[in-house]
């Protein structure tokens, strides 16, 4: 492959109509309408790469020639269909500008039961009601700078798959397994509770005990709250033991995915 992205199989496309790349076309709603659930999209080089690198399966990358370029070597480890295309073609197709040049298209994969993913690992984050995608997508991140084994989720959490979580997971989210609890929420963490995971809730509470005194002898998660509202009473209450990050008189939160990022950091150091 060429410096400017060309190999033998790549095509070139000057139609944003053209139905081969009928999976990237008004992505401002495409990837939630009920027709594209199946579909998840990657955005920008790096996220990209991790997809190419993933065991998901692609259906097809686009991307204007530099770009490419700088995939060339993930490139040429996959056959999946690419296109070239210039950078007017590229939004006009997408339905708004795009800046990272890049994207790519591939199959959801079958979810993984909770039941599976809690017993291949030690290390997990527990989200309830965490319905902004970008918080998700961060949190996602810092699950795999922490060694996190697997996040799971309550009915309510926005979808980690969605275009926006993927991108600001850094794609990240295709490497970190998840699953949504089934059940009543919070019934269903008794899941965890019968496999002897400490449950640990994070709050701002004074009477919770401070991080930095919190090490867990075994298995354990950590329980994130929605921006704002935090956990609620009910999830709190089945929680084995309450933590806290001290912090400055006059600042009582941080943002939940930043509060995830020191916990994570403070229990796996």
């Amino acid at each position: 492959m060429s410096g400017d992205g060309r190999r033998p199989d790549v095509v070139e496309v000057d139609d944003p109509a053209d139905e081969r790349l009928a999976d990237f076309r008004n992505l401002t709603d495409a990837d939630v309408r009920p027709d594209r659930r199946g579909i998840v999209i990657a955005e920008g080089v790096n996220v990209v790469q991790r997809l190419i690198r993933s065991s998901y399966r692609i259906r097809a990358i686009v991307g204007v020639a530099g770009k490419l370029g700088e995939l060339a070597p993930a490139l040429a480890g996959t056959d999946s269909p690419v296109y070239r295309v210039d950078k007017w073609t590229l939004s006009e197709l997408v339905g708004f500008r795009v800046t990272r040049g890049v994207l790519a298209a591939a199959d959801r994969p079958v979810a993984t039961p909770a039941a599976d993913l809690l017993d291949s690992g030690s290390r997990f984050v527990v989200c309830e009601a965490i319905n902004d995608f970008e918080n998700l997508g961060s949190i996602f991140r810092n699950c795999a700078a922490f060694g996190v084994d697997g996040v799971l989720l309550d009915p309510r959490c926005a979808d980690p798959l969605y275009r926006r979580s993927v991108r600001v997971s850094m794609g990240n989210v295709f490497g970190i397994g998840f699953a949504v609890l089934p059940g009543d929420w919070p019934d269903s963490l008794r899941l965890l509770t019968e496999r002897r995971i400490e449950l640990l809730a994070l709050t701002p509470r004074s009477e919770a005990d401070p991080l930095r005194s919190v090490r867990p002898a075994g298995r354990w998660a950590v329980l994130l709250g929605a921006e704002g509202p935090g956990l609620t009473e009910a999830v709190l209450a089945r929680a084995d033991r309450w933590v806290r990050i001290p912090m400055a008189a006059g600042v009582d939160s941080l943002n939940v995915a930043t509060a995830g990022a020191v916990a994570l950091a403070t229990l796996t150091g």
